[in-house]
């Protein structure tokens, strides 16, 4: 897994509406980077939901969320008119960029082993470097937190 103070590697994936979205068009910018397992299930509607929600909260911050599954687009299309979402997200269905960042990782379920999504989120400054992660994300309060640790690293700049 990619560590705080390391570069962001860099990304083009397509959004919901198949627009490519790099890493570098985003320079400039605070990104809230989180990944999730699964379009349209319990936890990942939540998280969606939640960070929808707090959006008018990050875009005051001047900040950009961008939620990456191996969802297709058309999926993440359903996803967003269903649940009235106001996020990016971006598809990856290669797991390569999963990849890159360390979330895609073995699993167990049920003694059950396969690869799979660890629900994880990533800080990226305006330099594109990681100021701050969270790996193994627990839903409840973690939007929250997240804005919280970006209030605090805005103080710091």
């Amino acid at each position: 897994m990619i560590e705080v103070g390391e570069k962001a590697p860099d990304f083009c994936l397509p959004n919901q509406d198949d627009v490519e979205i790099c890493l570098r068009d985003l320079k400039g910018k605070w990104v809230v980077l989180y990944f999730y397992p699964k379009d349209n299930t319990p936890g990942c509607t939540t998280e969606a939901c939640e960070f929808t929600e707090a959006a008018p909260d990050f875009s005051s911050l001047d900040v950009v969320i961008v939620g990456v599954s191996a969802d297709s687009t058309k999926k993440h299309r359903n996803f967003i008119e269903k649940h009235n979402l106001g996020i990016t997200l971006l598809s990856d269905e290669s797991t390569e960029m999963m990849q890159k960042y360390g979330v895609w990782q073995l699993k167990k379920n049920y003694g059950r082993e396969y690869m799979g999504i660890v629900r994880s989120t990533f800080i990226i400054d305006p330099e594109g470097i990681i100021r701050a992660k969270w790996e193994k994300v627990r839903v409840k309060g973690h939007v929250a937190a997240v804005k919280e640790k970006l209030e605090e690293l805005k103080k710091e700049v």
